[in-house]
């Protein structure tokens, strides 16, 4: 649906879209639900708090979440609503990786978070995962076996990490590692915090393809601890494109690179 067809349509119609699209990302932000809906941001609030009167959504700083979904942390629901559309992309191609019963491994992150919603719903495999938004979410798909890493929770990344987390890897193996990242270049993959560190290197040595999952935008950013060199990737998956010293190399370590392309809005 255009944008004119969407700012004269029915309020109950545009309550229901708000609940579609929150399903598919767990937060979103009023200035993108002005702009989507084409109406001003004075009519979102008022649809948004007719929905938490009903009990179906939760309404915080600057947006809107679930009431009952993943996304409590406000800084990890702020930054799964940035670059969301390239972050859903990766989600659907990264997929295709995943057999109906597999054992896949979700990093912590809103991009590999994406990843979890994406998981089909006949999917009956593993999942192993220090996510807590991912473990949340997955407590509503009944087939799917969890193995959640416990340890210490890392309230900004909302995962837990450090050495007990390190430990319950050991003797687990798994199949693909979808493996999320701050900023991305030639000499390789970076993270925000060497606390997070160790859980990712011991995730990348019990799994047997590794898929990095990164968005355009961790190709012109940086992150101040080096994770790995991209000979340690397997795939890439990202709405590119990337910077030319990078793609070179990732040519030369024979790592496939998977191009999504955002759809583009109704």
């Amino acid at each position: 649906m255009d944008e004119k067809a969407m700012r004269y349509v029915s309020a109950p119609r545009r309550r229901r879209w708000i609940l579609e699209r929150l399903q598919e990302t767990g937060f979103i932000s009023v200035a993108s639900l002005a702009q989507d809906l084409a109406v001003s941001d004075m009519t979102v609030r008022r649809d948004l708090r007719k929905l938490e009167e009903r009990g179906e959504v939760r309404v915080v700083h600057g947006g809107v979440s679930l009431l009952h979904g993943p996304m409590h942390n406000p800084a990890f629901a702020a930054r799964s609503d940035l670059e969301s559309a390239a972050k859903a992309a990766i989600a659907r191609e990264a997929h295709e990786f995943v057999g109906p019963e597999d054992t896949v491994a979700i990093d912590a992150g809103t991009t590999a978070y994406a990843v979890a919603r994406a998981l089909s719903s006949d999917f009956a495999g593993t999942v192993v995962t220090p996510s807590v938004p991912v473990i949340q979410l997955l407590l509503s798909r009944g087939r799917v076996r969890v193995v959640a890493l416990g340890g210490e929770l890392l309230h900004e990344s909302q995962a837990f990490a450090g050495q007990m987390t390190v430990d319950a890897v050991k003797g687990l193996r798994v199949g693909t590692l979808f493996l999320g990242a701050a900023a991305v270049d030639e000499r390789g993959v970076y993270v925000a915090t060497d606390n997070e560190r160790p859980t990712k290197l011991a995730l990348i040595d019990v799994a047997d393809r590794v898929v990095l999952l990164a968005d355009h935008s961790k190709f012109s950013t940086a992150a101040p601890v080096l994770l790995c060199p991209l000979d340690r990737i397997d795939a890439l998956v990202t709405d590119g494109p990337l910077p030319v010293e990078t793609e070179a190399l990732l040519r030369h370590t024979s790592t496939s690179v998977i191009l999504a392309r955002p759809e583009r809005s109704a």
